[in-house]
């Protein structure tokens, strides 16, 4: 089992719940300007984000035809 936030008064031989679902985190323009922790919470103080549009972390990468070829700039937003 994996831990994804903090295992206080966990004990060796306590029973785990898989929830069967991947780990999702919020997207869409709800998320714009604001900062993340690896588990798709807020943490910028700013309230709640809209969770209605999640997408897993994990999935299929895009296909060859999908890649945009032209020369750009990526803002990311990190100095």
């Amino acid at each position: 089992a994996i831990s994804m936030s903090a295992t206080d008064g966990l004990q060796r031989g306590m029973t785990a719940v898989d929830t069967g679902a991947a780990l999702a985190v919020p997207v869409g323009t709800t998320t714009l300007g604001r900062i993340f922790n690896v588990l798709g919470e807020p943490v910028d103080e700013m309230g709640d984000v809209d969770m209605s549009l999640t997408s897993t972390i994990h999935r299929a990468a895009p296909s060859f035809v999908e890649l945009d070829t032209q020369l750009s700039i990526f803002e990311t937003g990190i100095k």
